[in-house]
Protein backbone atom coordinates (compact mmCIF):
# COMPACT_ATOMS: atom_id res chain seq x y z
CA UNK A 1 0.00 0.00 0.00
CA UNK A 2 1.17 3.80 -0.66
CA UNK A 3 0.50 5.68 2.17
CA UNK A 4 0.31 9.51 1.97
CA UNK A 5 0.37 11.34 5.26
CA UNK A 6 -0.48 15.02 5.10
CA UNK A 7 2.01 16.23 8.07
CA UNK A 8 3.78 12.93 9.66
CA UNK A 9 6.22 13.90 11.76
CA UNK A 10 4.15 14.76 15.41
CA UNK A 11 2.02 13.16 17.74
CA UNK A 12 -1.11 11.18 15.39
CA UNK A 13 0.70 11.91 12.15
CA UNK A 14 4.16 10.51 13.50
CA UNK A 15 1.89 7.64 14.91
CA UNK A 16 0.45 7.00 11.36
CA UNK A 17 3.55 6.86 9.40
CA UNK A 18 5.02 4.27 12.27
CA UNK A 19 2.56 1.95 11.98
CA UNK A 20 2.35 2.05 8.14
CA UNK A 21 6.06 1.36 7.59
CA UNK A 22 5.46 -1.34 10.54
CA UNK A 23 2.83 -2.73 7.94
CA UNK A 24 5.56 -2.36 5.01
CA UNK A 25 3.86 0.25 3.71
CA UNK A 26 5.33 2.92 0.93
CA UNK A 27 5.26 5.92 2.93
CA UNK A 28 5.37 9.78 1.78
CA UNK A 29 5.07 12.41 4.04
CA UNK A 30 4.21 15.99 3.38
CA UNK A 31 4.83 19.55 5.43
CA UNK A 32 6.55 22.35 5.53
CA UNK A 33 9.62 20.68 7.37
CA UNK A 34 10.56 21.86 10.58
CA UNK A 35 10.60 18.72 11.90
CA UNK A 36 13.11 15.76 10.32
CA UNK A 37 10.97 12.79 8.53
CA UNK A 38 11.98 9.06 10.01
CA UNK A 39 14.00 7.04 7.86
CA UNK A 40 12.71 5.46 5.04
CA UNK A 41 9.63 7.69 4.48
CA UNK A 42 9.93 9.69 1.40
CA UNK A 43 9.65 13.36 2.29
CA UNK A 44 7.79 16.70 0.62
CA UNK A 45 7.94 19.75 1.67
CA UNK A 46 5.34 22.81 1.58
CA UNK A 47 2.75 24.83 2.88
CA UNK A 48 -0.96 24.08 2.48
CA UNK A 49 -1.78 27.85 3.39
CA UNK A 50 0.66 29.55 1.06
CA UNK A 51 -0.05 30.09 -2.43
CA UNK A 52 1.75 27.49 -4.72
CA UNK A 53 2.38 25.68 -1.43
CA UNK A 54 0.87 22.04 -3.11
CA UNK A 55 3.09 21.84 -5.67
CA UNK A 56 5.34 19.28 -4.32
CA UNK A 57 1.75 16.98 -4.30
CA UNK A 58 0.94 17.76 -8.38
CA UNK A 59 2.37 14.58 -8.86
CA UNK A 60 2.19 10.90 -7.35
CA UNK A 61 -0.50 8.43 -7.11
CA UNK A 62 -1.41 6.87 -3.19
CA UNK A 63 -3.64 4.36 -2.25
CA UNK A 64 -4.48 6.41 1.24
CA UNK A 65 -3.73 9.26 2.14
CA UNK A 66 -3.90 10.60 5.88
CA UNK A 67 -4.81 14.27 6.63
CA UNK A 68 -4.87 15.39 10.72
CA UNK A 69 -5.37 19.31 9.87
CA UNK A 70 -7.05 21.13 12.26
CA UNK A 71 -7.46 24.78 11.39
CA UNK A 72 -9.68 25.97 8.30
CA UNK A 73 -11.44 23.93 5.86
CA UNK A 74 -10.21 26.00 2.79
CA UNK A 75 -6.68 23.52 3.00
CA UNK A 76 -8.82 20.18 3.37
CA UNK A 77 -10.74 21.03 0.49
CA UNK A 78 -7.63 22.25 -1.84
CA UNK A 79 -5.94 19.23 -0.84
CA UNK A 80 -8.31 17.33 -1.29
CA UNK A 81 -9.70 17.97 -4.31
CA UNK A 82 -6.28 17.90 -6.02
CA UNK A 83 -5.81 14.29 -5.16
CA UNK A 84 -9.01 12.94 -5.35
CA UNK A 85 -7.99 11.88 -9.00
CA UNK A 86 -4.71 10.21 -7.81
CA UNK A 87 -5.62 8.93 -3.83
CA UNK A 88 -7.87 5.98 -3.27
CA UNK A 89 -9.10 6.93 0.08
CA UNK A 90 -9.04 9.92 2.45
CA UNK A 91 -8.66 9.36 5.86
CA UNK A 92 -9.61 12.64 7.90
CA UNK A 93 -8.62 12.45 11.44
CA UNK A 94 -11.66 14.40 12.78
CA UNK A 95 -13.16 15.24 16.17
CA UNK A 96 -16.30 14.69 18.19
CA UNK A 97 -16.26 18.31 18.82
CA UNK A 98 -18.30 18.41 15.63
CA UNK A 99 -21.54 17.38 17.15
CA UNK A 100 -23.30 20.05 18.09
CA UNK A 101 -23.64 20.53 22.18
CA UNK A 102 -25.48 19.57 24.11
CA UNK A 103 -24.44 15.76 23.37
CA UNK A 104 -26.24 13.83 25.96
CA UNK A 105 -23.95 10.34 27.40
CA UNK A 106 -24.97 8.12 24.62
CA UNK A 107 -24.84 9.72 21.67
CA UNK A 108 -23.09 7.95 18.48
CA UNK A 109 -22.84 9.57 15.17
CA UNK A 110 -26.15 10.07 14.14
CA UNK A 111 -26.19 13.02 16.61
CA UNK A 112 -26.42 16.53 15.01
CA UNK A 113 -23.44 18.34 13.34
CA UNK A 114 -22.64 21.89 14.25
CA UNK A 115 -23.98 24.31 11.11
CA UNK A 116 -20.85 25.06 8.55
CA UNK A 117 -21.29 28.01 6.44
CA UNK A 118 -19.11 27.90 2.99
CA UNK A 119 -17.34 30.89 3.91
CA UNK A 120 -16.17 30.21 7.67
CA UNK A 121 -12.92 30.84 8.51
CA UNK A 122 -10.10 29.23 10.56
CA UNK A 123 -10.89 29.96 14.51
CA UNK A 124 -13.52 27.46 15.92
CA UNK A 125 -12.30 24.41 16.58
CA UNK A 126 -15.52 22.43 15.70
CA UNK A 127 -16.78 24.28 13.06
CA UNK A 128 -13.27 24.09 11.52
CA UNK A 129 -13.14 20.22 11.97
CA UNK A 130 -16.84 19.95 10.90
CA UNK A 131 -16.25 22.19 7.23
CA UNK A 132 -13.20 20.41 6.64
CA UNK A 133 -15.09 17.06 6.95
CA UNK A 134 -17.34 18.05 4.12
CA UNK A 135 -14.45 19.27 2.36
CA UNK A 136 -12.70 15.84 2.21
CA UNK A 137 -16.33 14.15 1.59
CA UNK A 138 -17.14 16.78 -1.28
CA UNK A 139 -13.80 15.41 -3.16
CA UNK A 140 -14.01 11.72 -2.34
CA UNK A 141 -17.43 11.15 -1.88
CA UNK A 142 -17.76 7.79 0.01
CA UNK A 143 -13.99 7.10 -0.30
CA UNK A 144 -13.83 9.88 2.26
CA UNK A 145 -13.32 8.43 5.74
CA UNK A 146 -14.04 11.00 8.70
CA UNK A 147 -12.25 9.13 11.81
CA UNK A 148 -14.28 11.35 15.14
CA UNK A 149 -11.25 11.06 17.51
CA UNK A 150 -12.23 12.25 21.27
CA UNK A 151 -9.57 12.46 23.73
CA UNK A 152 -6.29 10.86 22.29
CA UNK A 153 -3.66 9.97 24.65
CA UNK A 154 0.13 8.26 24.05
CA UNK A 155 3.76 9.08 23.45
CA UNK A 156 4.38 11.89 21.66
CA UNK A 157 1.56 13.47 22.94
CA UNK A 158 2.03 17.53 22.06
CA UNK A 159 -1.00 18.65 24.13
CA UNK A 160 0.48 17.85 27.83
CA UNK A 161 -2.71 15.95 28.95
CA UNK A 162 -0.75 12.88 30.05
CA UNK A 163 2.47 14.32 30.06
CA UNK A 164 1.27 16.83 32.78
CA UNK A 165 0.16 14.02 35.27
CA UNK A 166 3.05 11.90 34.43
CA UNK A 167 5.12 14.83 35.58
CA UNK A 168 3.18 15.98 38.74
CA UNK A 169 3.18 12.14 40.07
CA UNK A 170 6.59 11.73 39.85
CA UNK A 171 7.48 15.07 41.44
CA UNK A 172 5.92 13.00 44.73
CA UNK A 173 4.25 14.59 47.53
CA UNK A 174 0.36 14.78 47.52
CA UNK A 175 -1.55 15.46 44.49
CA UNK A 176 -5.19 16.65 44.16
CA UNK A 177 -7.29 13.65 42.55
CA UNK A 178 -10.66 14.79 41.83
CA UNK A 179 -13.51 12.08 42.99
CA UNK A 180 -15.12 9.54 42.12
CA UNK A 181 -12.29 7.29 41.82
CA UNK A 182 -14.77 5.12 39.33
CA UNK A 183 -15.54 8.05 37.13
CA UNK A 184 -15.54 6.68 33.44
CA UNK A 185 -12.66 8.02 30.97
CA UNK A 186 -13.02 7.98 27.28
CA UNK A 187 -10.18 8.23 25.02
CA UNK A 188 -8.02 6.62 22.54
CA UNK A 189 -4.06 5.62 21.88
CA UNK A 190 -3.06 7.56 19.07
CA UNK A 191 -1.10 4.11 18.22
CA UNK A 192 -4.89 2.43 17.97
CA UNK A 193 -6.19 4.93 16.06
CA UNK A 194 -3.81 4.85 13.54
CA UNK A 195 -3.90 0.86 13.28
CA UNK A 196 -7.64 0.95 13.41
CA UNK A 197 -7.50 4.18 10.25
CA UNK A 198 -5.09 2.37 8.08
CA UNK A 199 -7.34 -1.39 8.04
CA UNK A 200 -10.82 0.55 7.57
CA UNK A 201 -9.04 2.43 4.46
CA UNK A 202 -7.45 -0.57 3.20
CA UNK A 203 -10.88 -2.07 3.12
CA UNK A 204 -12.52 0.70 1.63
CA UNK A 205 -15.21 2.16 4.76
CA UNK A 206 -15.99 5.14 4.26
CA UNK A 207 -18.27 7.66 6.33
CA UNK A 208 -18.26 9.26 9.69
CA UNK A 209 -16.82 6.89 12.86
CA UNK A 210 -16.38 7.79 16.49
CA UNK A 211 -12.81 6.38 16.94
CA UNK A 212 -12.49 6.14 20.31
CA UNK A 213 -12.89 3.37 23.51
CA UNK A 214 -16.17 2.07 25.16
CA UNK A 215 -17.22 4.62 28.14
CA UNK A 216 -15.61 3.76 31.02
CA UNK A 217 -12.99 1.70 29.22
CA UNK A 218 -10.56 2.72 32.16
CA UNK A 219 -11.59 5.27 35.33
CA UNK A 220 -9.49 8.13 37.00
CA UNK A 221 -8.61 6.09 39.69
CA UNK A 222 -7.11 3.43 37.13
CA UNK A 223 -5.36 6.44 34.87
CA UNK A 224 -3.61 8.04 38.45
CA UNK A 225 -2.85 4.98 40.03
CA UNK A 226 -0.94 3.75 37.05
CA UNK A 227 0.86 6.44 36.96
CA UNK A 228 2.13 6.37 40.31
CA UNK A 229 3.27 2.62 39.47
CA UNK A 230 4.82 3.56 35.99
CA UNK A 231 6.25 6.57 37.77
CA UNK A 232 7.77 4.52 40.80
CA UNK A 233 6.83 7.78 42.75
CA UNK A 234 6.45 8.45 46.57
CA UNK A 235 3.25 10.41 45.62
CA UNK A 236 -0.01 10.80 47.95
CA UNK A 237 -3.36 10.75 45.35
CA UNK A 238 -5.89 12.94 47.99
CA UNK A 239 -8.89 12.25 46.45
CA UNK A 240 -10.94 15.41 46.86
CA UNK A 241 -14.94 15.89 45.83
CA UNK A 242 -15.54 17.82 42.77
CA UNK A 243 -17.68 20.43 44.21
CA UNK A 244 -14.47 20.98 46.04
CA UNK A 245 -12.51 21.26 43.57
CA UNK A 246 -14.32 23.60 41.25
CA UNK A 247 -14.93 25.78 44.55
CA UNK A 248 -11.06 26.59 44.77
CA UNK A 249 -11.42 27.73 41.23
CA UNK A 250 -9.70 24.84 39.44
CA UNK A 251 -11.22 24.45 35.75
CA UNK A 252 -11.44 21.36 34.66
CA UNK A 253 -9.86 19.99 31.41
CA UNK A 254 -7.17 22.60 31.71
CA UNK A 255 -6.21 22.64 35.33
CA UNK A 256 -6.70 18.97 35.86
CA UNK A 257 -6.51 16.92 32.63
CA UNK A 258 -9.08 14.70 31.61
CA UNK A 259 -11.19 15.43 33.94
CA UNK A 260 -14.83 16.70 33.29
CA UNK A 261 -17.66 17.65 35.00
CA UNK A 262 -21.72 17.90 33.68
CA UNK A 263 -22.64 18.06 30.36
CA UNK A 264 -18.68 17.96 29.21
CA UNK A 265 -18.30 14.91 30.58
CA UNK A 266 -21.62 13.32 29.13
CA UNK A 267 -20.24 14.49 25.66
CA UNK A 268 -16.28 13.18 25.90
CA UNK A 269 -16.42 10.35 28.04
CA UNK A 270 -20.04 9.04 27.25
CA UNK A 271 -19.76 8.58 23.10
CA UNK A 272 -21.58 5.25 21.83
CA UNK A 273 -18.87 3.88 19.78
CA UNK A 274 -20.37 0.70 18.50
CA UNK A 275 -19.90 1.37 15.07
CA UNK A 276 -16.48 1.53 15.14
CA UNK A 277 -16.24 -1.78 17.79
CA UNK A 278 -18.21 -3.52 14.84
CA UNK A 279 -15.74 -2.56 12.39
CA UNK A 280 -12.39 -3.78 14.35
CA UNK A 281 -11.18 -1.22 16.84
CA UNK A 282 -8.96 -2.47 19.47
CA UNK A 283 -8.00 -0.79 22.38
CA UNK A 284 -4.58 -1.58 23.93
CA UNK A 285 -4.81 -1.84 27.70
CA UNK A 286 -4.53 1.69 29.54
CA UNK A 287 -0.83 0.34 31.38
CA UNK A 288 0.54 0.13 28.53
CA UNK A 289 -0.57 3.80 27.18
CA UNK A 290 0.86 4.96 30.55
CA UNK A 291 3.62 3.06 30.50
CA UNK A 292 5.54 3.79 27.10
CA UNK A 293 4.38 7.34 27.43
CA UNK A 294 6.46 7.70 30.75
CA UNK A 295 9.00 5.85 29.16
CA UNK A 296 9.12 8.45 26.17
CA UNK A 297 9.06 11.58 28.58
CA UNK A 298 11.80 10.10 30.08
CA UNK A 299 13.88 9.25 26.88
CA UNK A 300 13.56 13.40 26.19
CA UNK A 301 14.45 14.97 29.40
CA UNK A 302 11.03 14.70 30.58
CA UNK A 303 9.77 17.92 28.83
CA UNK A 304 7.15 17.01 26.19
CA UNK A 305 6.90 19.23 23.25
CA UNK A 306 3.80 21.12 23.20
CA UNK A 307 1.71 22.61 20.29
CA UNK A 308 1.98 26.37 19.51
CA UNK A 309 -1.88 26.77 18.76
CA UNK A 310 -2.86 24.71 22.40
CA UNK A 311 -3.31 26.48 25.66
CA UNK A 312 -0.59 24.80 28.40
CA UNK A 313 -2.45 22.35 30.57
CA UNK A 314 -1.92 21.64 34.66
CA UNK A 315 -2.77 22.90 37.89
CA UNK A 316 -0.53 26.03 38.63
CA UNK A 317 1.58 25.08 42.28
CA UNK A 318 -0.18 28.13 43.79
CA UNK A 319 -3.71 27.04 42.59
CA UNK A 320 -2.71 23.34 43.77
CA UNK A 321 -1.38 24.81 47.24
CA UNK A 322 -4.86 26.14 48.02
CA UNK A 323 -7.06 23.23 47.15
CA UNK A 324 -4.63 20.97 49.04
CA UNK A 325 -4.67 23.47 51.90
Amino acid sequence: MRLLVLGGTEFVGRAFVAEAVALGWEVTTFNRGTHEPRDGVTALRGDRTAPGGLAALERGEWDVVVDTWSWARAAVGATASLLAGRAGHYVYVSSRSVYAPPVPFGADESAPVVAVAADDGDGDYAKDKAGAELAAVAAFGDRALLARAGLILGPHENIGRLPWWLSRIARGGPVPAPEPRDLGLQYIDARDLAVWCLAAAERGLGGAYDVVSPPGFATMGQLLETCVKVTGSDAELRWLPAEQILAAGVQPWTDLPVWLVGEDYDFLHGGDVSKALAAGLRCRPLEETVADTWEWLQSIGGRPPMRPDRPSVGLAPELEARLLS
